[in-house]
């Protein structure tokens, strides 16, 4: 019976030459010959600290994320937030749309508005709601938010 010899090289484990001998022609990737493969072997212990500082890395940047606060007069909270927290109707925020005073966005048949417009809303009496809705509001947002965040990381 003949063997091919596949490839030699020196292990870094035994410090020896190494061959690999197959009784027939390897079957890789679909019956394809692969020429050149590199192997590369790491320490456990170098393995665990590259993954902390891999970790560190990731733990700063999110950290950054969080303390990188964006003007919250920018946030686009859609239409279920704003009725739900400011404890208004659907209807008292279709009106407003019909009638100009809220601009807003619809974007795959969702309607969305920027934080900054319902404060002006609320200060020109157009809406009657008190400033804890408000707060409310904004915040709960950013708690959804960050769920959703973490539930695309779990992914």
């Amino acid at each position: 019976m003949s063997f091919l010899r596949l490839t030699n090289f020196i292990s870094p484990q035994v410090g020896l030459p190494v061959a690999f001998y197959f009784p027939e022609p390897p079957n890789f990737a679909a019956n394809q010959l692969v020429n050149e493969m590199d192997v590369i072997t790491v320490e456990t212990k170098a393995f665990k600290e590259l993954m902390a500082k891999i970790n560190v890395i990731a733990s700063y940047v999110f950290s950054r994320q969080d303390d990188c606060k964006e003007n919250e007069d920018d946030i686009w909270v859609d239409s279920y937030e704003v009725c739900t927290f400011l404890k208004i109707s659907d209807r008292t925020l279709q009106r407003l749309r019909s009638k100009g005073e809220i601009a807003y966005s619809t974007i795959r048949g969702r309607n969305f508005y920027k934080i900054g417009e319902i404060k002006r809303l609320l200060e020109s009496r157009l809406i009657k709601s008190n400033d804890e809705c408000m707060r409310n509001l904004i915040t709960n947002h950013k708690l959804y938010v960050k769920e959703r965040r973490n539930l695309r990381e779990d992914k």
